[in-house]
């Protein structure tokens, strides 16, 4: 059987890389998979452990980090880590699927530097920090000291796009939609040979 490809989307919060992502898995055709990531943040709203996230608390993902269990990680913030499990994308790889994440910019660079031709790197613009500021505080998620974390971060998440095989601007979120699934649907279909 043939293994699946990897497409990796990364963007600073608030971009739209989650609503992008969450579009393309609606898609049968692209035969995707989400790969859940790992995190030791709180739940946030409805967020359900095994399906959002692999909820651990930061002990936890310290020992898996020293079992090699990590095919990337990242301390995103103090004591706030994320990362992708390997057993998560052999376990969509083995079923014959291609696997899309949703990650930090770190751990897409760290994956496409380990699986050069097998994946795929989309970064997501937003149209500016305004804008990107104005997405954070709608989703009244998080507080203003938070919400300031994110922005300071963006500048040098916004930095990395040029190492991204592909930038998409999500300043009109349909046409992002229709862009990435153009992306990710030709590089599906083509062999990286």
């Amino acid at each position: 059987m043939k293994r699946g490809k990897l497409i990796v989307f990364a963007a600073p919060s608030g971009a739209g890389k989650t609503t992008i992502v969450h579009h393309l898995l609606g898609i049968p055709e692209l035969n995707l998979e989400f790969s859940i990531s790992a995190a030791s943040r709180e739940k946030r709203g409805n967020e359900i452990d095994g399906k959002d996230y692999y909820f651990l608390s930061p002990t936890d993902f310290r020992q898996k980090i020293k079992n090699n269990e990590f095919l990337e990680w990242e301390e995103v913030y103090p004591e706030n880590y994320y990362g992708t499990l390997q057993t998560e994308v052999d376990r969509i790889c083995d079923a014959g699927k291609n696997v899309i994440f949703d990650i930090d910019v770190v751990g897409a660079l760290r994956i496409k530097r380990k699986f050069p031709d097998e994946t795929l790197t989309v970064f997501v613009e937003p149209p500016s920090i305004n804008e990107l500021i104005k997405r954070l505080k709608a989703r009244n998620t998080e507080d203003d000291e938070k919400i300031d974390m994110r922005v300071a971060k963006a500048a040098v998440e916004m930095a990395t796009a040029p190492q991204f095989d592909i930038r998409i601007m999500n300043d009109d979120l349909t046409k992002a939609k229709a862009e990435a699934e153009g992306i990710v649907g030709y590089f599906i279909k083509n062999d990286n040979d």
